[in-house]
């Protein structure tokens, strides 16, 4: 198999055309479409309906390609995408061609539907564990060290899923939608650390989930949405039964202006600098996936910091930004996917960050 990555700049959280346009100039072979992620720009927060506008929009134009097959794609919807970051689409592809080895290797799962008093407990964690590794088996990457980065889209609670749930007769993790979206997220990315061995889950307890900092996943990437009660789990990672020109390495941020980790990866992948990425070696990168959230003591290298004291703007609105803010220095753009909410995502205030290059030849954004 051979991977292809495409990143597709959008205009609003329904523009396809560019997709459209590069498959119809036969850049993107729609049949081979297994995942896209997506930054939209809404708030990112419970009633950000962005993210189902996308996903809706997504699959009819899949559809007319595809047919039935769309709903197979797993579309991962990221909302929010403030301050500089740019919105747009990551197209994953792959195709039966033969090449060297190892390479980029790409898996994907669907779960089945949770109930809503599963949220944010050990069952979600369960559930997950069995998509991560479902995902790993579709990618043929046996081993849990090739997996780079694991992205979950998972869902939140809503007062109707609430109020289903306690008539019959059930209890819910939180009452409060929002919260809700949080231990999603917690339980999500604990299911990732338990399916890569990162976490003992003989040891875990429910307690533990959304409260527990020292327990996370280096290469967990977990975004809860409003417009599904299943799991979407795709995995990315290195395998010897892959080839092409496409690799993945990972660094984990251990704060939100730690940079240099990603330049290491950067390095390990032959894009070694000392400063910004020169424009050259900026062309080898074709995406760059990450978490962001505000470390829970409001303190940032020994300096307050009040994204947690902000009544108006949730505090995983201002990380997004930063945490963009700070790769853009290093990348030179600012079309990065960073997804806020890092909860057991990587060390409290950091995060896991995924970066995907090009080798052997220069890439171009598909315009």
């Amino acid at each position: 198999m051979r991977a292809y990555v495409h990143r597709v700049p959008a205009s609003a959280p329904n523009d396809t055309a560019g997709i459209e346009r590069a498959i119809a100039e036969g850049r993107i072979h729609p049949q081979g479409i297994v995942a896209i992620l997506g930054k939209t720009e809404g708030n990112g927060n419970v009633n950000d309906f962005t993210r189902g506008f996308a996903t809706q929009s997504l699959t009819l134009m899949l559809e007319k390609h595809i047919g039935a097959r769309a709903r197979d794609v797993c579309l991962v919807m990221s909302g929010g995408t403030e301050g500089g970051m740019a919105p747009h689409w990551t197209v994953f592809e792959r195709r039966d061609e033969s090449g060297p080895g190892p390479a980029l290797a790409i898996g994907r799962a669907h779960t089945r539907v949770i109930a809503p008093e599963q949220l944010g407990r050990l069952a979600q964690v369960s559930i997950v564990a069995d998509g991560v590794r479902a995902a790993m088996a579709d990618a043929n990457i046996t081993t849990p060290g090739d997996v780079h980065f694991v992205q979950v889209k998972c869902p939140l609670l809503t007062a109707q899923r609430i109020a289903e749930a306690e008539g019959r007769g059930q209890t819910v993790s939180t009452r409060d939608t929002l919260k809700s979206m949080g231990l999603s997220r917690a339980a999500s990315s604990l299911g990732v650390a338990v399916a890569l061995g990162e976490v003992d889950p003989a040891a875990l307890a429910e307690a533990a989930i959304g409260t527990d900092v020292s327990l996370w996943s280096g290469r967990a990437s977990a975004s809860a949405g409003i417009e599904l009660m299943n799991h979407e789990v795709v995995v990315l990672g290195m395998s010897e039964h892959w080839g092409g020109p496409l690799a993945i390495d990972h660094a984990v941020m251990s704060d939100a202006i730690d940079i240099e980790p990603v330049r290491a990866a950067l390095a390990r992948l032959g894009l070694d600098a000392a400063g910004q990425l020169s424009a050259g070696q900026r062309g080898h990168v074709i995406a760059v996936l990450a978490k962001a959230e505000a470390s829970h003591n409001g303190m940032l290298r020994g300096h307050r910091h009040t994204m947690l004291d902000d009544s108006d703007i949730s505090s995983t609105r201002h990380a997004r930004a930063f945490v963009c803010g700070a790769l853009a220095g290093l990348l030179g753009h600012a079309e990065i996917y960073v997804s806020g909410g890092a909860e057991h995502q990587g060390p409290d205030g950091g995060g896991p960050v995924a970066v995907l290059i090009e080798r052997d030849q220069v890439v171009a954004r598909v315009r």
